[in-house]
This record gives structure tokens, C-alpha cells and sequence, in this order.
């Protein structure tokens, strides 16, 4: 089952999903994550505390929108659009990714987010569980 969350650049909410997969559960794991996001063209990438080889998901055919995670950075990557790599309008990494997850909202608005300080990841389930027990 998909793990909702949300992702917060600057002023910029966007919704997404981290899917069923090893990787995407280790990630999700150390929810939530506050950092400082890189730029390489529509991506944003940082460093996380996962390590987790390539696996079955490994590709670097990705579309906007799309979630992965890069071994050799042991970084999240955010495609929003195209990368310097790309020579249309679909991103291309730097090498392959572990398709980890989708942003469900849409992508190219974090491209107002660019040269924000912070970016955050954090699971909406669990915010969800935080305010259902508060209530009881």
C-alpha cells in the first residue's frame, strides 16, 4: 500500500505517494526529513539517512512528477521537469534512480519553490494518526 505524504518547499505544498517497494519503506522510515534542497535544473535532490542499492525499480527513464532515490548521493530526488541531462521535456538523472514514489499534485508547481532554504518531507498518514489521537 502507497504511504501518503507531503512535501513542503518555501511556501510550496505538494502532495505525494511513496510506493510499496523495500527502498521507498526505508525512506519512509525516517520520515520526516528537514533540509537544504540542491537545484539541477526541475530536481531537487538532497542527502538522506538511507542507504539502499539499485533494485528491480532502477531506471533512468523517469517522467515529471516522478520520485526516486540515487545510491551514489544516498539522496531523494524530486523530478519537477526537464534536468540538464534531459533533451525534451521529461527529466533524466544523473544515473539511475530506485523509483521510489509520485507527487500526486502538481509537480511543476515546486518550480516557485526553487531557491527555498528548506524543503521537508513528511509521512500524511501519520500526521492524520497524530490528530485522530489527540482527539480520543
Amino acid at each position: 500500500m502507497a504511504t501518503p505524504v507531503k512535501i513542503i518547499v518555501g511556501d510550496v505544498l505538494v502532495e505525494a505517494e511513496f510506493f510499496d517497494t523495500v527502498c521507498a519503506k526505508e525512506v519512509v522510515d525516517v520520515l520526516p526529513v528537514e533540509t537544504r534542497p540542491h537545484v539541477w535544473g526541475d530536481e531537487f535532490y538532497f542527502e538522506i539517512p538511507v542507504t539502499c542499492p539499485l533494485d528491480e525499480t532502477a531506471t533512468s527513464r523517469l517522467t515529471v512528477g516522478d520520485i526516486g532515490y540515487w545510491p551514489p548521493g544516498s539522496a531523494l530526488a524530486l523530478f519537477f521537469g526537464p534536468t540538464p541531462l534531459s533533451r525534451g521535456p521529461e527529466p533524466v538523472p544523473a544515473s539511475e534512480v530506485n523509483l521510489i514514489g509520485r507527487i500526486k499534485s502538481d509537480p511543476a508547481a515546486l518550480r516557485r519553490a526553487k531557491g527555498a532554504a528548506r524543503i521537508r518531507i513528511e509521512s500524511a498518514a501519520r500526521c492524520k494518526e497524530e490528530i485522530v489521537s489527540s482527539c480520543t
